[in-house]
């Protein structure tokens, strides 16, 4: 017993130096990402012309919540940001539905041309037709300008499924597929009534990334759609962008406190829209977060 207590002990002591590095590089990643985050956080409450002075950094001076008032009074910002929620919604449940029904059906190994259509399906990984051709096919299906033009084209990601189908396939007993077959369920009652509660992790994996993938989405809607009324908030938070661009130019002409006061609204305007596209994401994360670890890490490996 002593021995046992005693190498115990030293694979701690040995151990140490790794738990030390690890935790030493996990703050340090922490504070280069959280630190312009905070920044940012800082600049969309505080007073416009100390944010145009350059004065505010990781802390706020002088409160103010004039940036989310000018983002709130434009109606077409609340309205890009709720077709953004759509979007992502629907995109979401038509990514997840399919990847997994694809992902199901190609882990059983009793697929006929099971082998020929998983490389058929790696092969789009690869190759692409590339943008032109894919606009051309956009439009002759008459999608331009269109709800489901930011939906069909990417309705399913192949890597994802390619996760997906590696978990089915490492995480559920092929014993459970014979229990079922005994009881007289087929495919799909199987699927739906034992795979699919089994699956929670890796579904809770595909949400979010499918959701972060639309939600961020801007340059598919930048060439698809030219209706203001289906444009997503990313074109919005894009716009903005653009115009403090073109503002900083045409601000060089005028005095130095309207210049600075202008410039702080900009910022304030622009800090105020990021942090509202990040907000629905930092909502979601917290009710999946205990089901993305799991699903990573089984249905990272590729069989």
């Amino acid at each position: 017993m002593k021995n046992g207590k005693n190498t115990t002990a030293m694979k701690k002591n040995s151990d140490r130096p790794f738990y030390f590095l690890n935790g030493l590089l996990l703050i340090l990643f922490t504070i280069i990402c959280g630190y312009p985050i905070l920044c940012i956080i800082s600049q969309a409450i505080s007073d416009p012309l100390q944010v145009g002075l350059g004065l505010v950094t990781f802390y706020p001076r002088g409160f103010s919540l004039k940036g989310f008032q000018y983002v709130l009074k434009d109606r077409w910002l609340i309205h890009g940001f709720l077709m953004s929620i759509l979007y992502t919604v629907t995109g979401t449940v038509i990514n997840v539905m399919l990847t997994y029904i694809t992902a199901f059906s190609l882990s059983r190994r009793e697929l006929p041309g099971r082998g020929f259509l998983q490389l058929f399906f790696a092969f789009t990984m690869w190759f692409s037709g590339g943008m032109i051709p894919e606009y051309l096919l956009v439009k002759n299906m008459g999608l331009i300008d269109n709800f489901w033009a930011l939906i069909l084209p990417g309705a399913m990601s192949v890597w994802n499924m390619i996760v997906c189908r590696t978990f089915l396939q490492n995480s559920i007993p092929e014993e459970l597929f014979d229990a079922a077959k005994v009881d007289g369920a087929g495919y799909v009652r199987y699927m739906l009534e034992i795979t699919v509660p089994l699956s929670k992790a890796i579904i809770a994996v595909l949400v979010l990334w499918y959701a972060i993938g639309h939600w961020n989405s801007y340059f598919n809607a930048l060439i698809y759609i030219t209706d203001k009324s289906l444009r997503p908030f990313s074109l919005y938070l894009r716009d903005y962008l653009v115009m403090q661009s073109t503002m900083d130019i045409a601000d060089l002409t005028a005095g130095e406190s309207v210049r600075k006061d202008l410039q702080g609204i900009t910022e304030l305007m622009k800090n105020s829209l990021i942090l509202l596209s990040c907000l629905p994401l930092w909502i979601l994360y917290p009710f999946i977060r205990k089901y993305l670890v799991q699903g990573v890490m089984i249905g990272s490996v590729k069989g």
